[in-house]
């Protein structure tokens, strides 16, 4: 980790294969600050338990995401790659802030408010999972955290967490911001929600060319004919265009969009060859990583024994202020 650099933390669930929306509005950051701050990126395998009950799947599921970590670019010489569960002090933090924390102030988080709003009967571990991600953010010293813009209620969480634990034992967590790259705010999905896996609207990051056109071509489009004027703010098709093409052809596409003279059909056609061109290499340097994946458990090794001596460091002095630790010069 370099020396005299911001230290920068995110995450993402070993949950299923990554989309398009998970690369724009949070991955792409990782590999883009990478040479600017002191980079952990960790693949959150505890936060995954749950939704996540199939031992092996998971173990899969963690594997591959550290594939396509190395796969968008991230470089192990220069970013901390490790799972989450290499550094189980989190886990002990997590339980101190359980204990400054009131059940009221939890109920607001928006996942386990929508849970509630969709009558779904959530486990603790929904219920407590901002708690678990502030510890995560918080046992690193962490100064930024990139995410997408509905996950900026998890920072503000951890900064209140900070302020609640300095305040009662003294100043030791440091105020973390997040980092939300403009114009990415929400990848609109397939059918012009947010794209999620929750929603089934996802385009995968890895996709092969069948699989992007299958779902490029199921996006849903008024009845408009080739000659007649279309808005092209209204149109999910559009809003992925500017993702993926480039500012020349972005612009003569809303002018025909405006005047006329451009059908859906051929506005999917030229957005599903832009898309693959954007994925080809990703997907071709993914295929090549894999071939090897006793490098990639090593890495993950080596960034679980690096980042679980930075937390324990942490910790010691987190155990010794909330009075947990017990010494003749202590007492």
């Amino acid at each position: 980790m370099a020396l005299g650099r911001k230290t920068l933390i995110s995450g993402v669930k070993p949950t299923g294969r990554p989309h398009i929306g998970n690369y724009f509005g949070a991955m792409r950051q990782f590999v883009d600050f990478q040479d600017e701050y002191s980079s952990l990126i960790f693949i959150a395998n505890l936060h995954a338990l749950t939704t996540e009950k199939n031992s092996k799947q998971l173990k899969q599921n963690t594997l591959d995401v550290a594939i396509d970590y190395l796969a968008i670019g991230l470089d192990p010489k220069k970013t901390l790659i490790f799972k989450q569960s290499d550094t189980p002090q989190v886990a002990e933090l997590a339980w101190m802030f359980n204990c400054l924390t009131t059940v009221p102030y939890l109920m607001r988080a928006h996942a386990y408010k929508d849970a509630v709003a969709k009558n779904e009967e959530v486990n603790a571990g929904v219920f407590e999972y901002p708690v678990l991600m502030a510890a995560d953010i918080l046992i690193h010293d962490s100064d930024v955290v990139p995410v997408g813009y509905d996950q900026a209620q998890h920072i503000e969480i951890a900064r209140d967490m900070a302020r609640m634990f300095n305040h009662t034992f003294g100043e030791i967590f440091k105020s973390p911001k997040e980092i939300i790259l403009e114009g990415m705010k929400i990848v609109p999905g397939t059918d012009g929600r947010k794209m999620s896996k929750n929603y089934n609207n996802t385009i995968p990051l890895f996709a092969t060319d069948d699989e992007i056109t299958k779902a490029v071509m199921s996006i849903p489009t008024d009845s408009s004919t080739i000659d007649d004027q279309k808005d092209p703010e209204k149109d999910n098709v559009f809003a992925l265009h500017k993702l993926f093409s480039n500012k020349k052809e972005l612009a003569k596409l809303e002018e025909k969009y405006r005047k006329g003279g451009i059908g859906y059909k051929e506005s999917k056609e030229i957005l599903v060859k832009n898309i693959s061109t954007f994925t080809a290499p990703l997907r071709e340097k993914r295929a090549k990583i894999a071939q090897d994946k006793q490098s990639v458990l090593d890495m993950l090794d080596e960034g679980g024994k690096r980042a679980r001596a930075k937390a324990e460091e942490k910790m010691e002095k987190v155990r010794e202020i909330v009075g947990l630790t017990l010494s003749e010069s202590s007492l």
